[in-house]
């Protein structure tokens, strides 16, 4: 009699998948969709909390009415069938290495290997590549050359000018020229995405997207975008110029924040 109770309970308060973002074909087809919009790839396991960025991320585009499907810690040393599942999505392809920057994910200021990995199902180690962005996106753009690729997540932050490697002691250049990606989101991207969602939608070229607050992105030296300054030499790596952010916030942000400083 307990044990038929206890069972009871557990059907009672078990919360049917469709609620989460879907990870595999089958959750899409249960969901009756025909179509992805985006495709989310983290080196993260999928957690639907907003510690989680690829979660929030996802659930912001969501809210833009977006079918968002997340692909978490696809496996990039067999034949790449986690990266060709879900096929071609209509806007956009997003790669994140998860919370944490994958080489500090995997090794101590020792450089000493870790033996475990917090954000993998049993602390397990070893379900991510190192430089994880650059990995996940060089494959995305190998398979689907011709679909936008954007980038996110505390890697790509940290690493979209011009750095310091402490792991392979070099300089390196913007993770936007090994990851071969269209555009990279810095710090809190939620309005960034939701904005840059909004402008794919209407058919804007990602090229043409050189207005939207915390992007980077790449230009030949003598290309003209919107946001060009045109009185001294700009290097070939760009931010949306603080100006645009201000004029941003003030349209968008309550007035409480102020725009004095981002």
């Amino acid at each position: 009699m307990i044990v038929t109770v206890l069972k009871a309970n557990i059907l009672e308060n078990k919360t049917d998948i469709k609620l989460w973002l879907p990870t595999t074909n089958k959750e899409v087809k249960d969901l009756g969709w025909e179509e992805i919009d985006v495709i989310l790839f983290t080196g993260d396991a999928y957690i639907d909390h907003p510690s989680f960025g690829a979660a929030v991320i996802g659930r912001i585009l969501e809210a833009e009415g977006l079918k968002v499907v997340i692909v978490p810690q696809p496996n990039w040393t067999d034949d790449l069938r986690d990266f060709k599942k879900m096929g071609k999505p209509r806007l956009f392809f997003a790669v994140t290495a998860g919370n944490m920057d994958s080489m500090v994910n995997h090794y101590t200021a020792g450089k000493r290997k870790r033996t475990d990995d917090a954000y993998t199902p049993g602390g397990k180690a070893g379900f991510r590549p190192d430089y994880a962005t650059i990995v996940y996106s060089k494959i995305l753009k190998n398979l689907y050359p011709e679909v936008p690729l954007v980038i996110g997540g505390i890697e790509a932050s940290l690493r979209r000018v011009t750095h310091y490697d402490y792991w392979s002691d070099k300089l390196m250049p913007s993770i936007l020229v090994d990851s071969g990606a269209d555009m990279l989101f810095y710090g809190m991207g939620e309005k960034s995405i939701a904005e840059f969602a909004q402008l794919m939608q209407k058919g804007v070229p990602v090229s043409k997207l050189t207005t939207i607050p915390q992007t980077s992105f790449l230009v030949d030296f003598d290309e003209h975008y919107a946001t060009k300054r045109t009185k001294r030499n700009m290097p070939a790596i760009l931010c949306t110029s603080r100006r645009s952010r201000i004029k941003w916030r003030q349209k968008n942000s309550p007035k409480k924040w102020g725009t004095k400083r981002l």
